[in-house]
């Protein structure tokens, strides 16, 4: 089973998939799928396409358990309104015993419940504003990620950059999971770089 990665970076189909050996090669260590507007037969294709490009990295699929499974991904990140935890956990432990399970958590109790329930980590946040995604609570800041952390391995993510990254990870944060600060940066593997350093 593959360690939990420090840094997750985003991926959809609008994303310039060629450079992701390159990203891969930086040190980002897990990649997550998500595309909302792409069909079922096109996420399996992008995960099948990700899986062969990132090498040894963690690829899991954002909401989707059935493409996880499908395309044979490392792991599922589910949100509040998908397929809940325990469900996901039932289903893999008879077909993919080693699926990677995370949850999206907006604070310390969700994250015990997560636990309770079988996933592996918690994605938490949004802790600063962020552009790359709408219907977002207000952000919550670094404090409330430290008040949530013991539980599970916390990953941060909602507006991070390399430096609110190192933020992150001092306040007890696993890792970072990012967007635009790898796609919407002049150089995204120069800007990969900072952000694997900044969450060593």
């Amino acid at each position: 089973m593959l360690a939990l990665p420090r840094l997750f970076c985003l991926v959809s189909s609008t994303d310039d998939l060629a450079l992701l050996p390159a990203l891969a090669e930086a040190g980002i260590d897990g990649f997550q799928v998500r595309d909302k507007t792409a069909t079922t037969r096109e996420l399996i294709e992008l995960t099948r396409v990700v899986l062969g490009s990132v090498g040894e990295a963690m690829v899991v699929v954002d909401d989707r358990l059935d493409v996880a499974l499908a395309a044979g991904a490392h792991g599922v990140h589910l949100g509040a309104d998908d397929l809940p935890v325990a469900a996901a956990r039932e289903i893999a432990r008879h077909s993919a015993p080693d699926l990677v399970i995370g949850a999206t958590c907006r604070n310390r109790e969700r994250v015990e419940a997560a636990a309770h329930d079988g996933a592996d980590y918690a994605g938490f946040g949004p802790l600063f504003s962020t552009e790359s995604k709408s219907d977002l609570p207000d952000p919550f800041g670094l404090g409330a990620l430290a008040g949530a952390t013991g539980v599970l391995p916390l990953i941060g993510i909602g507006g991070l950059d390399a430096e609110k990254a190192g933020g992150a990870r001092a306040a007890g944060a696993h890792g970072a999971a990012v967007i635009g600060a790898v796609w919407r940066q002049p150089d995204p593997v120069q800007a990969a770089k900072e952000l694997v350093a900044a969450v060593a």
